[in-house]
């Protein structure tokens, strides 16, 4: 197994790689590790053949993960590039992960009321899983939703980067751009219920699975979406 991990910290980079390398070592897994350090948001250096040192009759598996709407502007166009470089590289599967709430709506209003009910929902599930003084919490709370909350009701044009859409949206996007879904094996969902139950105990948090994806919620709200396409 290779890995190819992008992103424009280094430190962060190389502490994921050490871990991964540990875990695979701990498995017996023949294992390498390459990141591929990005100094801007460069989408024909995060997916150029020659950075992510493809092999021949080798299987590419491209995973994203919360990147999708970073790539939304005002128009879709360096998202509709991202998608037709990576379908150029004929991958075996494509794995996207995003937000269930629709954050992109160019009125105001209506982006601080759907960010309200999403984030409620967010912040309530934390309440269930972490208490209250835990140092994860208050760095997810702060560090990580703090952020993303202050960009969707405070930044406006080609400063608001925090654009989610709901499953419906990218799954338009992605079948115009030749992606077809895949469909989720039973062991799939098996699985990810194994470790929501390990990890998650709480009873608050619901899989389900629609249109051959898998949506991860606390009580009846989705809040976030996981599909395959090829």
């Amino acid at each position: 197994l290779r890995i190819t991990a992008t992103g424009n910290d280094p430190n962060i980079l190389h502490r994921t790689g050490d871990r991964l390398s540990k875990f695979a070592q701990s498995l017996g897994l023949r294992f390498q590790f390459h990141p591929l350090l990005i100094v801007s948001n460069d989408i024909n250096c995060i997916i150029d053949p020659l950075a992510l040192d493809l092999h021949p009759d080798e299987a590419l598996a491209i995973n994203c993960v919360l990147y999708l709407h970073k790539l939304l502007k005002e128009d879709s166009r360096a998202l509709r590039l991202f998608l037709h470089k990576i379908k150029a590289l004929n991958p075996k599967v494509v794995t996207i992960a995003e937000q269930e709430a629709n954050h992109n709506h160019p009125v105001f209003l209506q982006r601080l009321v759907e960010a309200l009910d999403h984030y409620t929902s967010v912040f309530d599930s934390l309440e269930a899983t972490l208490p209250p003084n835990s140092r994860e919490r208050l760095a997810v709370e702060q560090v990580w939703f703090g952020r993303e909350i202050m960009d969707i009701v405070a930044a406006e044009g080609v400063n608001r980067r925090e654009r989610h859409q709901r499953y419906e949206a990218w799954e338009v996007m992605l079948r115009s751009s030749g992606f077809s879904n895949v469909s989720l094996s039973p062991f799939a969902l098996s699985q990810a219920k194994l470790l929501l139950r390990l990890h998650y105990p709480s009873e608050g948090y619901k899989l389900q699975i629609r249109n051959d994806s898998l949506f991860l919620g606390w009580q009846n709200r989705a809040l976030f979406s996981v599909s395959s396409w090829h």
